[in-house]
């Protein structure tokens, strides 16, 4: 577990197609495809090829024209979904079948009607078919989160003895607190006899909000590839944001950890992704939203004028957002005022900007934010005035 290498694995296209509305034809896919290739990704989630003849041929025709990522199709642990998957990834280069059966108590019992002994010859099974077509087989643990540590590691033992290559451990309902999913993983690194014969994979999802924190634990105990989704789309609450994990290893250099994702394409996939799937972030969201680089109140507009590390911990241009923005509204103070005239070309020494601050809040107080040519109007109209008196 010494390599500091995390695999960015992305589900956009699978996980995150299953948000209602969000629904992708197969030439929306191959362009998004070939735009996660770029950004660096190491695994593209292509689709869930026996649930529909789109998502397989979407699946196929991805995999010709994928030239380095690994192309994962996911199945169930039902044989016919495994050879459907298999034949789906014919063409791609670097083929994974991800498959996998729920291993909670709720979804043995209620779900499957079945024990905790059959649940895991099933899965030893659908292992065994994968790796007859594939050497790259990946299983997940479905709501490995409430799963019982002991019985989940006995899976996670017998499934790498069966060929699987990588143990993907999900938080499915978004149910663990960080500590508790990094527990589990530190659980499974120090109790899987053959565990170093696998890569460990967090999938979390986002009910409670903790998908990224829970993602970022699971690496720290020991996981080396994390499932994730631009702009944070799937089911539900949505699935741990691609940008955001990204970030935080790229941030925290003390970690150890390091991805071959080019953090310069975040914000431009991140539009694509929002405009292509009909779905638009939120204004608020880390790394990429509208207001991640904004400032409005005086004292951050202060500080961020005399240093821009006061107030931002990420360059904007470092992640393809366009510059910080200065934006006015009556919470602003004088610093922004003064700041945002001289962009607009007018010169005012600190005598003027305290009357014009006066007027500037009599706007600011009947507008959200005040523009560009609000300013240049009080501008205009304050130096006629002093043009009038002299």
């Amino acid at each position: 577990m010494s390599d500091g290498k995390i695999a960015i694995f992305d589900t956009t296209l699978r996980d995150g197609e299953q948000v209602p509305g969000c629904k992708l034809n197969t030439s929306e896919k191959i362009q998004l495809a070939l735009l996660l290739e770029e950004l660096g990704v190491d695994i593209i989630e292509a689709g869930f090829p026996i649930s529909s003849p789109g998502d397989f041929e979407s699946v196929k025709e991805i995999s010709k024209v994928i030239k380095n990522a690994s192309v994962c199709g996911l199945s169930r642990a039902v044989e016919k979904d495994i050879q459907t998957a298999a034949e789906a990834l014919k063409f791609a280069k670097r083929p994974r079948i991800h498959t996998g059966i729920g291993t909670s108590d709720f979804h043995i019992k209620s779900k499957f009607n079945s024990t905790r002994d059959e649940i895991l010859q099933r899965a030893v099974q659908c292992v065994k078919w994968a790796k007859n077509y594939v050497d790259d087989v990946e299983f997940y643990a479905e709501d490995a989160g409430r799963t019982e540590n002991a019985y989940l590691a006995r899976v996670v033992e017998a499934v790498i003895a069966a060929g699987a290559t990588v143990v993907n451990i999900p938080d499915t309902t978004g149910y663990c607190l960080p500590h508790q999913y990094g527990e589990k993983i530190a659980y499974l690194v120090n109790n899987v006899p053959n565990i170093d014969k696998a890569t460990i994979s967090c999938h979390c999802h986002n009910d409670l909000g903790l998908a990224t924190a829970n993602s970022i634990a699971g690496i720290i105990n020991g996981a080396r590839q994390i499932e994730c989704t631009i702009n944070g789309l799937g089911e539900r609450a949505g699935n741990t944001s691609l940008e955001e994990v990204v970030m935080i290893i790229r941030q925290h250099k003390d970690m150890g950890f390091y991805t071959n994702v080019n953090p310069k394409q975040l914000n431009p996939l991140s539009r694509r992704v929002s405009d292509t799937m009909r779905m638009p972030v939120q204004a608020n969201k880390a790394i990429v939203g509208s207001n991640a680089f904004s400032h409005s109140s005086g004292i951050h507009q202060d500080g961020f004028l005399k240093d821009a590390q006061t107030y931002e911990i990420i360059n904007p241009e470092d992640v393809g957002a366009d510059s910080s923005k200065i934006v006015l509204t009556a919470r602003s103070g004088r610093s922004a005022l003064a700041y945002r005239f001289q962009k607009l070309g007018f010169q005012f020494n600190r005598n003027d900007v305290d009357v014009l601050y006066k007027e500037f809040l009599d706007v600011a107080d009947l507008k959200k934010e005040v523009d560009d040519a609000d300013l240049s109007n009080l501008a205009k109209t304050y130096q006629s005035k002093i043009v009038a008196v002299n």
